[in-house]
């Protein structure tokens, strides 16, 4: 296996599991601080736009390859 396939693979499933470890945190912190649903949201919605950040910034990336 080429290293470039190795590294694509390993920053696919690495990131994943550190997005689900992440998602848990915040559950596990709305929780603890009793934020109820609203607080829970939003804490959700804040911290997840990193993720979709990176997610964004994955498909450009992917586009621009295509399309040059």
């Amino acid at each position: 296996m080429e290293p470039e396939v190795f590294e694509e693979w390993m920053m696919t499933i690495l990131v994943t599991v550190l997005i689900g470890f992440m998602c848990f945190i915040v559950w596990d912190l709305a929780k603890k601080s009793k934020a109820g649903r609203f607080g829970t949201m939003i804490l959700f919605g804040v911290l997840g736009l990193g993720v979709l950040a990176f997610v964004i910034k994955s498909v450009v990336i992917a586009y621009l390859e295509q399309h040059p």
